[in-house]
Parts: C-alpha cells; sequence; structure tokens
C-alpha cells in the first residue's frame, strides 16, 4: 500500500447485503407534507474511500413531478465496532451530527434526532428484497427532545408511520 491506494477495508456486514442498486417502490403516508401516495423509487449503494464509507443515494418522483432524494453515508466508528450515518435530502434535511446504527438480527436501525423530532430508519434484505422503513415522531407537550424513548413524564409521543420502500435488485 503506498499513500496513492488506500487499503481495501471489509464492509461491515450490515452494509455488505445492501450493495449495488435496487428498484421498486415507496408508500408515502398521509401527513403535513401531503395526501399519501405510492412512487416508484430507486436506491443505489456504493463502496467509496476504499470500503470506509458506503454512499447511500434514493430518489423517488412525485406525483406532482416534484422529486425526492436523499444522499447517506455510512462509515466505521475508528473507535468503536459500530456503523455511523451522515444525511441530506432534499427538503432540507441536513447532516448534523452522526447517527450511531445498530443492528440486530440483520435489521440495521437509526435513530436521529433533528428540529422536527426524531426519525427512526429499519434497513434490511430478505429474500432479496430490500425494505427502508422510515418512521417519525414529533416533539410535543409530552416530550423532552433528548430521548426517542421518554419525554418529561415518561410518555413519548409514539413513532408514526413515514416511508416505506420495497425494492428488488436492478
Amino acid at each position: 500500500m503506498t499513500a496513492n491506494q488506500p487499503a481495501q477495508v471489509q464492509v461491515h456486514p450490515a452494509l455488505s447485503a445492501l450493495l449495488g442498486h435496487w428498484r421498486g417502490s415507496t408508500r408515502v403516508a398521509a401527513g403535513p407534507w401531503g395526501p399519501a401516495s405510492d412512487v416508484e423509487a430507486e436506491v443505489s449503494y456504493t463502496r467509496v474511500a476504499g470500503g470506509l464509507g458506503t454512499v447511500q443515494s434514493y430518489r423517488h418522483v412525485e406525483p406532482d413531478g416534484g422529486h425526492f432524494e436523499g444522499h447517506g453515508i455510512f462509515t466505521l466508528d475508528p473507535v468503536h465496532p459500530d456503523v455511523l450515518w451522515y444525511y441530506v435530502d432534499s427538503p432540507g434535511g441536513g447532516p448534523g451530527t452522526a447517527a450511531r446504527c445498530t443492528w440486530h438480527d440483520g435489521v440495521l436501525r437509526i435513530e436521529r434526532h433533528g428540529d422536527g423530532g426524531w426519525t427512526r430508519h429499519s434497513i434490511w434484505v430478505e429474500d432479496d428484497v430490500l425494505t427502508h422503513v422510515t418512521d417519525l415522531r414529533s416533539p410535543d407537550t409530552h416530550d423532552g427532545g433528548d430521548s426517542p424513548e421518554a419525554g418529561i413524564d415518561g410518555k413519548a409521543s409514539p413513532y408514526r408511520p413515514f416511508m416505506r420502500s420495497v425494492f428488488q435488485r436492478a
């Protein structure tokens, strides 16, 4: 290995099954953003930086012709054997700080906090089908804002469905 040739790093098992290009559909739940809709969608996961990162690129076209796109980068925590996720999307969700991912029974789970509350993602591949579920939990009067589990009075508002994507390899 020279300075111009980075070492190839093993992709974390939570990410290796995701690698490639996928096409399918996304069910967007009704909410303040608009009525429920089903849209064609695609996502790709690509190794970058000699395997130190995996880039996620998602896109779908809205029924009115507008589009939504989100891009993330998964990387390994240099101190712990954990996966970190930075994410930005077209509605303006900035990357902020990295969200720590958990991986259990083949499901990659990410919970991250932003100005609008908590977002929880669950991503898995089963029988060569990639599923990505996104749920939202908005802050309310019962929510201290610091934890996805408990608010000031010990009762957090529930997560509610936002998007559910199901993909096949393209």
